[in-house]
């Protein structure tokens, strides 16, 4: 029986490569074509969740049911009762020079 040469067994994988399209790597570098070759996740990470719906999507695509929704409109009176108590947000400033000027008073 006659032994096969190293370096026939190097041209014969590299040919087989070649043919097949996979990547010659005789050293075995780590290259990341494991990671690579892998199916993305992305995609169907997004089909396992199911899209989110609530009220105020519903009534904004179809505002000719004129659905209301309560919390929202709870919210938005709380608001109102915390302005007329004094509690609420501060007025933004309408320039650069303004928000500068309320700055220095204090």
């Amino acid at each position: 029986m006659s032994a096969v040469f190293p370096s026939r067994i190097a041209k014969l994988n590299r040919l087989r490569c070649s043919i097949f399209q996979t990547i010659y790597n005789p050293t075995g570098i780590r290259t990341g074509a494991k990671y690579l070759r892998a199916r993305l996740r992305g995609p169907s990470m997004l089909d396992y969740y199911p899209v989110e719906m609530n009220i105020s999507k519903i009534a904004r695509l179809y505002p000719e049911l004129e659905i209301t929704d309560e919390d929202e409109e709870q919210r938005f009176q709380d608001v109102e009762d915390r302005k007329k108590r004094g509690k609420g947000a501060p007025k933004k400033a309408r320039t650069k020079e303004q928000g500068r000027r309320a700055q220095r008073r204090r």
